[in-house]
C-alpha cells in the first residue's frame, strides 16, 4: 500500500488558506493522494470563530502529516473519515 500524502499549497498571505465559513461553520478542505489516487476532503471544524478554526485546521494538518510517515495508522488521531469523491 502506498503511504498517505497531504498535498496543500500555502499563501504565507492568506492565514485562512484551507478554510471557508458555511453558514457561520468554520471547514477546511484539502487533497489527499495515495499512489495514484486523490481523494478531496471537507471537513467541519466545528467552530464559528476564526482563530480556532485556524488552530484546528493548523493541527488536523500536523496530524495528516504524521499520519504520511513510515509506520504510522490511518485513522489515528482523531482524523474524520467524512472524504469527497476520488479524482
Amino acid at each position: 500500500m502506498h503511504p498517505l500524502h497531504l498535498s496543500i499549497r500555502v499563501d504565507p498571505r492568506n492565514p485562512d488558506h484551507h478554510l471557508w465559513d458555511n453558514n457561520g461553520t468554520w471547514w477546511c478542505h484539502y487533497t489527499l493522494h495515495r499512489g495514484e489516487r486523490r481523494v478531496r476532503c471537507r471537513v467541519s471544524l466545528g467552530t464559528r470563530d476564526r482563530a480556532e478554526a485556524r488552530a484546528r485546521r493548523d493541527r488536523l494538518f500536523d496530524a495528516l502529516r504524521r499520519l504520511g510517515e513510515p509506520g504510522a495508522v490511518e485513522g489515528e488521531a482523531g482524523i474524520p473519515r467524512r472524504e469527497g469523491r476520488a479524482a
